[in-house]
């Protein structure tokens, strides 16, 4: 029992001992050190991106006017083709027959107007020596007035007939690049379930992209985007929309808004927007996909902070800020859209204040640390906003 008393002082004594001694350790051992990101105030702007379709500056159907079997193909499929080259002939053997029998008619008609200009010539004489009656007179310039028009009802079906005869060659209606065809010779085209459309001739020089917006992203986007549409003249519209085409490239040029759709489509709730984007090189082709990069918003004077900064628990935000007295301290900020590999800081931080970039694990509330600051090169403006 003895030894028992004895012993607890003991034990008691060293932890004791053992305590002060880790204090005083901790009381000597140097800060953490920290590398640090100091904030700061600047104009970002946030930008967003959408889905969109290339179509030709225009897109042209050809199409057969009149029916008939195809005798003959005058292109190269995906070449480029002049105005007014030739592309497609139809059998005109039919409408060559019918426009040799129109002139027929007209030949008839002609030769019934020579008859009665014959003979009110003759009887225009007469009539003035009272050697015909009036009635005789009047009855032969009636059948030469009709003749007349005879004729002309004549020819205008003439050239009806020769209009549909020239229909059997259909020409490209403008320049650009024409696709494979979806006809081939001996085909009867021209009436359904034949091919209606034949080709498609393509201007592509300059391209169209459409892309769809949702209500939100119109209001949004209608303060700086609707009122550069509407100016008159189109050569003042900004050209400030990019294209990152499907292998991930920017396109190298801009584009700029065409119009804004009338209307929100009921249905989707999405709103047609078309942008036009030069395309000198014909790099670009219609049915293509590329995502339209536009500018929605500037937001004055955000912080922008590295992501790697920003600890998440539970729906909540927090970063490690270095106070006065080089003490740390948790922050809770609300988070706006991530720009590359930075996140902009709407509410919780001011500019000039010290975030911890490196040692997160080393520290703790309230600790004092020893920071080093570190610069963080500023993203570039023309970053994507996810």
């Amino acid at each position: 029992m003895k030894i028992v008393k004895l012993i607890l002082p003991c034990i008691l004594f060293l932890l004791v001992c053992s305590c002060s001694q880790k204090e005083a350790q901790q009381a000597q051992a140097p800060p953490p050190q920290v590398t640090v990101v100091v904030t700061q105030a600047k104009d970002v702007p946030i930008y967003q991106e959408f889905v969109g379709q290339i179509y030709g500056f225009k897109d042209i159907a050809i199409r057969a006017r009149v029916e008939g079997f195809l005798t003959g193909i005058h292109f190269e499929e995906g070449s480029r083709v002049e105005k007014g080259a030739l592309l497609y002939t139809l059998d005109s053997q039919p409408f060559e027959a019918d426009v040799a029998a129109k002139m027929s008619k007209v030949a008839e008609a002609k030769t019934m107007e020579a008859k009665a200009k014959s003979d009110l010539d003759r009887i225009e004489p007469l009539a003035k020596e009272k050697a015909v009656s009036e009635s005789d007179l009047d009855g032969a310039v009636a059948r030469y007035e009709a003749s007349v028009e005879s004729v002309k009802a004549a020819e205008a079906i003439l050239r009806a007939s020769e209009i549909q005869l020239g229909y059997t060659k259909i020409y490209s209606p403008i320049t650009g690049i024409i696709g494979k065809t979806k006809a081939k010779v001996g085909d009867f085209v021209g009436r359904s379930p034949n091919p209606v459309i034949l080709n498609t001739v393509s201007r592509i020089d300059t391209v169209l992209v459409e892309f769809f917006i949702t209500e939100r992203q119109y209001l949004q986007l209608a303060r700086r985007f609707k009122s550069e549409v509407e100016l008159a003249d189109k050569k003042n519209r900004k050209e400030n929309l990019e294209l990152i085409l499907a292998d991930g490239s920017v396109y190298g040029y801009k584009g700029k808004p065409e119009f804004i759709d009338r209307n929100v489509d009921p249905t989707t709730g999405a709103m047609l927007v078309q942008a036009s984007f030069p395309n000198p090189q014909e790099l670009l082709r219609p049915g293509q996909y590329a995502k339209v990069k536009a500018l929605v918003t500037i937001v004055k004077d955000g912080i922008l902070v590295p992501q790697r900064c920003v600890m998440e628990l539970q729906g909540t935000y927090r970063v490690y800020v270095v106070g006065d007295g080089d003490k740390v301290e948790i922050r809770n900020v609300k988070t706006g859209p991530k720009i590359k590999q930075f996140w902009l800081i709407t509410e919780g931080l001011k500019p000039g204040e010290r975030i911890v970039y490196e040692g997160l694990q080393k520290i703790k509330e309230g600790m004092v640390v020893k920071p080093t600051v570190k610069e963080i090169e500023s993203t570039d403006q023309k970053q994507e906003s996810k």
